[in-house]
């Protein structure tokens, strides 16, 4: 009885084997694992992806903050530009009242010298028409009375 199970099994499986069911059976498998080893494989991808993804969004969050960062130092910076421009223009006035100070003292102090170098060159010119003309042999004393003068 055994024998007649086992040539039935065989014959069976002959019988599967010629009409391709076995190796259509054999096939769908070696297809199923196929895909269950392509889709493992892209969950692995997937994770290996996770940790960049992770990194990236870390990345895109810590621009963000700088961004605004950047945009909140920017609002401050006009903030106190604002507040110091009063301060700066009357600065800026004072500055300017200063030098036309400076620049009017300076003037009449050039003018002072110019006026008192041609007083100078007007006395030196009037004392060598004097030497010119007095050949005196006290030209000593009124070179000495000539000095007193120019001193007071």
């Amino acid at each position: 009885m055994d024998k007649l199970l086992e040539f039935g099994r065989k014959a069976m499986f002959y019988v599967r084997v010629l009409s391709g069911y076995e190796e259509r059976r054999i096939r769908s498998y070696r297809l199923q694992l196929q895909q269950r080893l392509q889709k493992a494989e892209e969950k692995k991808a997937a994770l290996q992806r996770v940790p960049e993804q992770i990194i990236l969004s870390e990345v895109r969050r810590m621009v963000q903050d700088m961004q605004s960062m950047n945009k909140k130092l920017e609002e401050t910076e006009a903030a106190i530009e604002e507040y110091f421009k009063p301060i700066d223009k009357e600065a800026e006035i004072l500055m300017k009242t200063q030098l036309e100070g400076e620049e009017k003292t300076t003037k009449e102090m050039i003018k002072a010298m110019q006026s008192r170098a041609l007083l100078e060159q007007a006395d030196a010119e009037e004392t060598l028409k004097l030497k010119s003309s007095q050949p005196d042999p006290h030209t000593e004393d009124s070179i000495s009375s000539d000095k007193h003068a120019q001193v007071s």
